[in-house]
């Protein structure tokens, strides 16, 4: 075979690309695909305790059973007969088994400035519950809090309240696998580079591994947006926190106050808000780091008319969200998971059986009208995989519909996992 380029061209190519390779392989290691909650629920810190996951488990049942049932929701909020009959009992089992995925034990603006003294005793409390939580194998797949954000006038205050609830926790026993902490309205990569500080020297503390906590930063600043000096901030922070950011999570009215948005238009929909998280969707993408979006403070209460306009808001806007690939977003109150699972079931299994139609075709060569790339197939999949993992699906389903077992599922979804597991 005819051939120009020599041994030493080939390796001069390599030697230029080098630092490019290493870029890749450290800062865009695609998702590790691991389970991702659907959900945040934000709840005071003072009123935290180990059968709060429960409580509002009951309390969604309760608030449906008012309005005729799941199914009877189901045929409100829009959905077909059929597809009400599958999802219906799957969200009365979500409701009594794992009504809450993420809890978010605030100490921000949920808590408020109720002096130190109550704010240290209610940090210890929250960590002692959660503790109790983890021994008795209650405690929701994710936890952690929102301590008070780093801007000088609350910095110490969060400080010290991270530093008493994670010291606490740690005295307990093992942390929490699913463990995340929030660092609120941030505004500068200074304050997340601080934060990793602040991890470090409490693993050093603690005798924790290294890289044990990571937390999450939240959007709600137009400064992580456009900086002073016209660059994308939350672009830069991903890659300055030594691998402990584990998603960004939209702030709905933070953001939309500091752009003097009217109180009536402040909305998970505005333009201004879609055009804040598509930035970060381009930041985070390919570096493992996870999207939420915000929340609205439309509550499904009062009269039945009034409920049922705020489930049909809420049910609309978790599906909007999905559809622009956001597939987490916050809940702040009970009667608002009825419709988060609702909502996230129907799209999942409204788009399972095309999804898994074009896998089957992929995989096994089917000439049927469609061509789908490696790229497009590997969308097919992660879709899937989301179903399945937050229960939308079961493997059974997956297998008959798809011809593939779960972990060529994900090894389909994940092919970067796949050659560092084979290398």
């Amino acid at each position: 075979m005819a051939s120009s380029l020599t041994d030493n061209d080939v390796a001069r190519v390599d030697a230029r690309l080098e630092q490019t390779d290493e870029l890749l392989e450290r800062a865009y290691p695609g998702d590790d695909g691991s389970r991702q909650p659907i959900h945040t629920v934000y709840v005071p810190g003072h009123r935290y305790e180990p059968g709060l996951p429960a409580q509002w488990g009951a309390d969604a049942a309760e608030a449906v059973a008012a309005a005729g049932g799941t199914a009877a929701l189901c045929e409100k909020l829009g959905l077909d007969p059929l597809l009400t009959e599958e999802i219906a009992p799957l969200v009365d089992a979500k409701l009594a088994s794992e009504p809450i995925e993420d809890l978010r034990i605030d100490f921000e603006d949920g808590f408020g400035d109720q002096g130190d003294d109550a704010e240290d005793a209610a940090a210890v409390a929250a960590a002692e519950h959660v503790a109790t939580a983890v021994a008795e194998g209650t405690v929701t797949p994710f936890i952690g809090i929102r301590f008070k954000c780093f801007e000088k006038a609350t910095r110490h205050r969060g400080l010290a309240t991270l530093d008493r609830f994670v010291s606490t926790l740690a005295e307990a026993g093992p942390l929490p696998e699913g463990l995340i902490l929030t660092l609120p309205k941030v505004t500068t990569v200074d304050q997340v580079e601080a934060m990793v500080g602040v991890c470090e020297r409490l693993e050093d503390a603690l005798g924790l591994e290294k890289g044990r906590l990571r937390f999450e930063v939240q959007m709600e600043t137009p400064q992580l947006i456009l900086a002073a000096d016209g660059t994308v901030p939350v672009a830069q922070l991903l890659h300055r926190a030594d691998g402990r950011i584990t998603s960004l999570h939209y702030g709905t009215y933070d953001y939309s106050a500091a752009l003097q948005i009217a109180a009536e238009y402040q909305s998970m929909e505005h333009p201004a808000a879609d055009y804040a998280k598509q930035v970060m969707q381009v930041a985070v993408a390919e570096t493992g780091v996870r999207l939420s979006d915000g929340s609205t403070n439309i509550i499904p209460v009062g009269s039945p008319e009034a409920a049922l306009d705020a489930w049909k808001l809420h049910a609309r806007l978790v599906r909007r969200s999905l559809e622009r690939g956001y597939y987490q977003g916050w809940d702040l109150h009970a009667a608002q998971l009825p419709t988060r699972f609702i909502a996230s079931y129907a799209f999942y299994r409204q788009g399972f059986a095309a999804a898994a139609s074009r896998l089957d075709n992929y995989l096994h060569h089917t000439d049927a009208g469609i061509m789908d790339e490696p790229a497009t197939a590997r969308a097919l999949a992660r879709f899937v995989a989301r179903g399945l993992q937050c229960g939308a699906v079961t493997e059974a389903e997956i297998t008959d519909a798809a011809g593939i077992s779960t972990r060529e599922l994900m090894q389909l979804a994940h092919p970067k996992l796949t050659l560092k597991e084979n290398a």
